[in-house]
């Protein structure tokens, strides 16, 4: 019986090492081009993961929307078609609606402000919560503040936003921001942007620098007006179902490599934003950068909208966070 007691417990634990020696290839995929700083952060994520796991843990990288629209890839992820994903807090909110309290209209004055609110009160508040739908939460990436083109005007004030029919994603406190300011919108899926701007069924977008640049918008906008009106960023996350099959070891070192790929895409940015801006302006952009003071002011029917999407609740501990 001791024996068999021994034999047994030998056997097992040449299971359990032959199971965490397995080879594992983690499917990741995101929205961002191939020369934006999402996808070599993600590049250099997958790179250093696999060197430190000594090629037990191998990262698939799927950019550009090859495996979907957003919406869809993030649905894969939660199904765990796709083990990992990057997704914005727009795209989680369908999940957990805490989320949607980040897009609040001008809820952040810097870069500072916002890293420090997601990568510390915010996530201790959310990652549970979105555990429970199925996902692990890694780390915050990046996007950055959101910011209005168009081929009509200049943007001086919130007078010059009225009348302008502008594109926006699906999510509301970007319809919200703008149409406070007098704007109407159309929701158009991002691929099918370029046809709407050319043929004129929008005058317009908004998006952060890095997608303004690296999308060559503009070829198709006269104007950029520095609104920063919405911050919002990818976040990093996981299958739970993928993630429990990782050891404790291989998980430290995923979230290790995905906060420093965080660090890197930030910091990559930040830096790049202001040399966006002026390549855009050799380009032959108008480039204007209004006071936000004036369209803070217009906000208030844009923040009930977007506190009655996520509750009352949410939207207090999120306020509490910038307090």
């Amino acid at each position: 019986m001791y024996y068999n007691k021994i034999l047994f417990g030998t056997l097992a634990c040449i299971l359990s090492a032959s199971v965490e020696a397995q080879d594992v290839t983690l499917r990741m995929a995101h929205f961002a081009a191939e020369s934006h700083p999402a996808h070599q952060a993600a590049l250099a994520f997958a790179k250093n993961v696999e060197e430190r796991t000594e090629g037990a843990v191998s990262v698939e990288l799927y950019p550009a929307n090859e495996l979907g629209s957003p919406p869809e890839q993030l649905e894969q992820t939660v199904l765990g078609v796709v083990d990992m994903n990057l997704p914005t807090q727009g795209g989680l909110d369908k999940y957990v609606k805490a989320f949607g309290t980040v897009m609040t209209p001008f809820a952040f004055g810097s870069y500072e402000e916002a890293h420090s609110v997601l990568d510390g009160p915010f996530f201790e508040w959310v990652a549970p919560q979105l555990e429970e739908e199925g996902l692990v939460m890694l780390s915050n990436w990046e996007y950055g503040f959101r910011n209005i083109t168009n081929s009509v005007r200049p943007i001086e004030s919130p007078e010059d936003v009225d009348g302008l029919k502008l594109r926006t994603p699906p999510e509301l406190q970007i319809v919200a921001a703008l149409e406070a300011l007098g704007a109407s919108t159309a929701q158009i899926a991002f691929p099918e942007l370029p046809n709407a701007l050319n043929q004129g069924v929008v005058d317009g977008q908004e998006n952060p620098i890095s997608v303004i640049y690296h999308f060559n918008f503009d070829e198709l906008q006269d104007h950029l007006a520095l609104t920063r009106h919405v911050y919002n960023s990818m976040v990093h996350v996981v299958n739970k179902d993928t993630w429990d099959s990782l050891s404790e070891d291989q998980q430290s070192i995923v979230r290790e490599e995905s906060v420093a790929a965080s660090t890197m895409m930030r910091d990559a940015v930040i830096a790049q934003e202001e040399k966006d801006i002026a390549a855009l302006k050799e380009r032959g952009m108008q480039v204007t950068d209004p006071d936000s003071a004036m369209f803070v002011e217009l906000m208030g029917p844009a923040r009930d909208r977007v506190s009655e999407y996520v509750g009352q609740e949410n939207m207090q501990t999120f306020l509490s966070f910038l307090d």
